[in-house]
C-alpha cells in the first residue's frame, strides 16, 4: 500500500517516482497489475457494459452514450435516442445494464437523473439498441424514484439483473433527506427490484405491507454506487458510500434494514455524530467497512483466468481513495483486503471483467479513459 491517506498531489508525485525508481523502491502488492489505456477521450465516464461482439457501451455523466472499440482504441460519436438528462453535480447519465437476453432483444437499460416539476430524481430508461449501433429506439422510462428532491447529490444508480431476470436499482438518499432511508413510503435510500417492464415481482418483500412502496427490496442505505451478483450464489453485493468513514460492503437481503442514518461507522462531514452508534437490534451489520472512506464505486467479482490469485475476489473501485480494492471472501466473510493502483492516482468509477478475462476500469476524470489491467508490473 502506498500512502493510502495522502492528498492527491502527493499520490501524483509517487506516481512520477514510480516511473523513475526501480519497483523494489516503492512498496506495492506482489501481484500489482500493469495499467494499459484501452480507449481515451472520455469525459467523466460512469458506467459500462460489454456488448456480445467485445465492444463496450460507456455512459458519460454529462449525458452521452458512447461505444468503445477495444481493438482499434476508438470511440463512436454519441448514440442518439437518449432521454433528457439533468447533468448537475453528481447527476447525469450514470448506470447501464444489458438485458440478460440482449443477443435476442437488444435491450439496454440506463439509469439517469431526471428533472421533475418539484425537483429531480433517479429514473430508469429502457430502449432497444439498433442494428447499426447509432441510436436507441422504442425508449421509455420504466421507473421513477419518488419523491422528487431539489438536490444534485446521492443518486445511487447502479443497475444489476438477478438470475430470475428482475432488475435491481440502487437509489441514494439525496443527501438532504437521509431520514427518509428508514421510511417505506419513500424510495429514498433504498434498493428496489422491478421487472424489465417496470412492474413489480410477485415475491418482493413489501408487496403486502400497508403503505410501503412495493418496489422496495431493502432499505436504510445512504448512496450505493457499486452493485454486482456473486457468480456462485447469485446473491446481490453492494458498495455503499458512508459520510466521513463508514463506507460499506453489504449483501442486501429482501426486507432487511441496513441502518442508515440510525447506525453507521462514519461521522458527519462537520465531525458531528450520526445516529445512535454502530449497532441496533433489527438493523444489519455490513460485511466490511472502510474508515477512512475510499468512496467506493463500481464493483464486480473476478472469475477469469488472467489473474488466478484474484479468482473469487470482489473488486471495488475507489474514488476518494483513487484505488482498486480486492476483497477476499470465505463464504460470506470478507477475510482480507489488498489495494492496487494507489500510485496511479485516478478516481476509479467502474470495474468490469471483460469477456477476455482482463479487468477494465473507468477513470472518472475530464480526461477519462477506459483502462485495462494486465498481469505484471
Amino acid at each position: 500500500m502506498i500512502f493510502p491517506r495522502a492528498p492527491r498531489a502527493i499520490r501524483r508525485i509517487v506516481a512520477t517516482l514510480a516511473v523513475l525508481l526501480p519497483a523494489s523502491v516503492l512498496a506495492a502488492p506482489p501481484d500489482e497489475p500493469r495499467v494499459e489505456i484501452a480507449v481515451k477521450g472520455l469525459v467523466h465516464p460512469w458506467g459500462m457494459a460489454f456488448l456480445p461482439d467485445g465492444r463496450a457501451l460507456i455512459t458519460e455523466r454529462q449525458g452521452r452514450l458512447r461505444i468503445a472499440n477495444l481493438r482499434t482504441g476508438t470511440l463512436s460519436g454519441p448514440v442518439s435516442g437518449l432521454p433528457p438528462v439533468l447533468a448537475r453535480g453528481q447527476g447525469g447519465l450514470l448506470g447501464i445494464a444489458l438485458h440478460p437476453q440482449f443477443a435476442g432483444n437488444r435491450e439496454v437499460f440506463l439509469c439517469f437523473s431526471e428533472a421533475r416539476e418539484s425537483g429531480n430524481g433517479t429514473s430508469v430508461f429502457r430502449a432497444r439498441f439498433n442494428e447499426d449501433g447509432t441510436r436507441l429506439t422504442d425508449g421509455r422510462v420504466i421507473f421513477r424514484q419518488m419523491p422528487a428532491v431539489d438536490s444534485t447529490l446521492h443518486f445511487g444508480c447502479r443497475l444489476v439483473f438477478d438470475r430470475a431476470g428482475n432488475l435491481f436499482v440502487t437509489l441514494g438518499d439525496r443527501y438532504s433527506r437521509r431520514t427518509d432511508a428508514q421510511n417505506l413510503t419513500s424510495h429514498l435510500g433504498k434498493i428496489v427490484r422491478i421487472r424489465p417492464d417496470g412492474s413489480i415481482p410477485s415475491d418482493n418483500p413489501f408487496l403486502k405491507t400497508p403503505d410501503a412502496l412495493p418496489e422496495i427490496w431493502s432499505y436504510g442505505h445512504r448512496n450505493v454506487q457499486g452493485a454486482t451478483l456473486h457468480p456462485g450464489t447469485g446473491r446481490l453485493y453492494t458498495a455503499e458510500h458512508g459520510a466521513r468513514g463508514g463506507d460499506e460492503i453489504n449483501a442486501p437481503e429482501a426486507g432487511r434494514n441496513y441502518g442508515w442514518p440510525v447506525i453507521t461507522y462514519g461521522i458527519d462531514y462537520s465531525g458531528a455524530k450520526i445516529g445512535i452508534g454502530t449497532r441496533k437490534d433489527g438493523m444489519e451489520q455490513p460485511l466490511f467497512y472502510w474508515d477512512p472512506s475510499i468512496a467506493p464505486s463500481g464493483a464486480t467479482f473476478y472469475t477469469g483466468d488472467k489473474f488466478p490469485a484474484w479468482r473469487g475476489s470482489l473488486l471495488v473501485g475507489g474514488l476518494a481513495g483513487s484505488l482498486l480494492a480486492r476483497l477476499e471472501l470465505k463464504g460470506d466473510v470478507i477475510t482480507g483486503e489488498t489495494r492496487y493502483l494507489e500510485a496511479f492516482g485516478k478516481r476509479i468509477r467502474d470495474v468490469v471483467e471483460g469477456p477476455d478475462g482482463y479487468v477494465y476500469l473507468l477513470s472518472d476524470e475530464t480526461d477519462g479513459a477506459l483502462l485495462r489491467l494486465v498481469p505484471g508490473r
